[in-house]
């Protein structure tokens, strides 16, 4: 019955003013450095994290602008990370209000600025592999939630990527709607670096965006998503051979690959010239806990699965759609 009641309650959900409900990834620092993300179609200063027009989401797996965010453009500049640095993410509505969802995975990716630097790089054609991937925790939240609290997502670069230039693809996805195929929203972020170092390791497993998921893939659609008591199969591909150890998935996981937590650090340039539309493709205090188990599927404990279900799909469809 819960179910029947959500799927009737979210497709009237798009049509409700959704100006409050959105964000962006507002700030980023690298082992200990911090750098600050333009605001959304404001007039753009020096950044690495190439800005994005508006702070909507994403809508559909195949949309060009699942590659660094709507209408993304080049950022200025490029700077340094190493392998191991840890990276920290932070999450802001607009005009700095908290994030306002709760529900739903947060994945990062790493692809090198093959061909060209960072800040002329198309990210249309970047080679992506999975870095880290949280999920679910034991009690049946969602990491995401904590990013509500103004926490940071931290994640570790990892340890032998090669030296060289890479875009770090960091992303949210909402899952309020998700019930409904098409319902999910994506909020994907691009980051500029230059990783030093001496390494020499190679992703086993590449993918593109888009291209790598798709709009009924589990993790995507979801029908059982406020079902405390499911199992959540992230999407894409599972996290790559170089993903960092401090990496992590959520806990409970029954079965999948390693994910990590990671960002790089090292010796950088800042570039100068001036933003280029990419069209989306080429363009609280307390970190986000990480868990230590690694996989592909979060399996949580059930917990009174109706009323919590039912209460969070009504506090999410009218705040959070």
């Amino acid at each position: 019955m819960l179910l029947n009641f959500i799927l009737i309650l979210a497709p009237l959900l798009a049509f409700l003013p959704s100006a409050s409900a959105h964000g962006y990834l507002s700030k980023v620092v690298i082992d200990s450095t911090p750098y600050t993300a333009n605001v959304p179609g404001a007039k753009p200063t020096d950044s690495p994290v190439r800005q994005i027009s508006d702070i909507g989401p994403v809508k559909g797996a195949q949309n060009p602008d699942l590659n660094c965010g709507l209408s993304a453009k080049l950022a200025t500049m490029v700077v340094p990370a190493n392998p191991g640095s840890v990276v920290e993410f932070y999450w802001d509505n607009h005009g700095s209000g908290n994030w306002v969802h709760n529900t739903g995975p947060i994945m990062t990716y790493m692809g090198a600025c093959d061909g060209s630097t960072c800040d002329k790089f198309n990210g249309s054609t970047a080679k992506w592999f999975k870095i880290d991937q949280l999920g679910k925790k034991t009690d049946g939240s969602w990491y995401q939630q904590d990013v509500m609290k103004k926490e940071p997502v931290f994640v570790t670069l990892p340890d032998d990527v090669s030296q060289g230039g890479y875009l770090i693809r960091h992303e949210i996805i909402a899952l309020q709607l998700a019930v409904s195929v098409g319902g999910a929203e994506f909020y994907p972020s691009c980051i500029q670096i230059l990783v030093g170092g001496s390494k020499t390791g190679t992703p086993n497993q590449t993918v593109s965006f888009p291209g790598a998921y798709n709009d009924n893939d589990p993790g995507i659609y979801d029908p059982t998503v406020y079902d405390q008591g499911s199992p959540y199969v992230f999407p894409g591909p599972p996290v790559s051979n170089l993903a960092s150890p401090d990496s992590g998935t959520g806990t409970d996981v029954s079965s999948g690959s390693p994910a990590t937590n990671g960002p790089t650090k090292g010796s950088g340039t800042t570039a100068g010239n001036e933003p280029t539309s990419t069209n989306g493709s080429g363009g609280g205090t307390g970190p986000t806990s990480r868990p230590s188990s690694s996989g592909a599927i979060c399996k949580l404990k059930k917990r009174d699965t109706h009323r919590v279900g039912f209460m969070r799909a009504i506090r999410d469809a009218f705040h959070h759609s």
